[in-house]
């Protein structure tokens, strides 16, 4: 009996940082633009009016120092973070909604080819056929044969060897 049984205080516990450091991520991101972009450059001009009475110099952001390299990481971050979060979402409804063996199979057909009516004064309507269908590539090792370039081409089952 090497299992540990945790009781729901301690699994909550645990799982607070693992829960809650994206949202903080964003959150953090959020207050450091709009405290570098917004609130710092209207403190600066306002404690230059005060100070001299008018602005000399302008505000320069600190997240852009070193080429803006805190944005790009951040970028990185939170991007790579939302990914993550919705992957595990579509694994856990897709693991709750859907087993393996339920998922439906693919099916491919082709659209309705429409052969426009002759020019030539007639009225008749347009004729519909239908597409031809959807063939499987042949299995490894099937016969070939090559086209007039020299590459090798499967035969297909209802057409004759050349």
């Amino acid at each position: 009996m090497a299992e540990e049984v945790k009781s729901e205080s301690a699994k909550k516990n645990e799982d607070w940082m693992n829960s809650k450091w994206r949202p903080m991520m964003g959150w953090m991101y959020m207050v450091v633009c709009t405290a570098d972009f917004v609130v710092f450059p209207v403190l600066w001009s306002i404690v230059q009016m005060i100070g001299g009475g008018e602005v000399r110099t302008q505000w320069s952001p600190i997240t852009l120092q070193g080429a803006g390299l805190f944005h790009m990481a951040m970028g990185a971050i939170l991007g790579i973070a939302a990914y993550g979060r919705t992957q595990e979402k579509l694994n856990d409804k897709a693991g709750a909604t859907l087993s393996p063996s339920a998922a439906p199979a693919p099916s491919f057909s082709a659209p309705a080819v429409s052969t426009p009516a002759p020019s030539f004064g007639s009225s008749a309507p347009a004729v519909s056929s239908p597409a031809p269908a959807f063939k499987p590539a042949p299995a490894f090792g099937a016969p070939t044969t090559t086209s007039s370039s020299g590459k090798a081409m499967p035969v297909q089952p209802d057409q004759p060897e050349i």
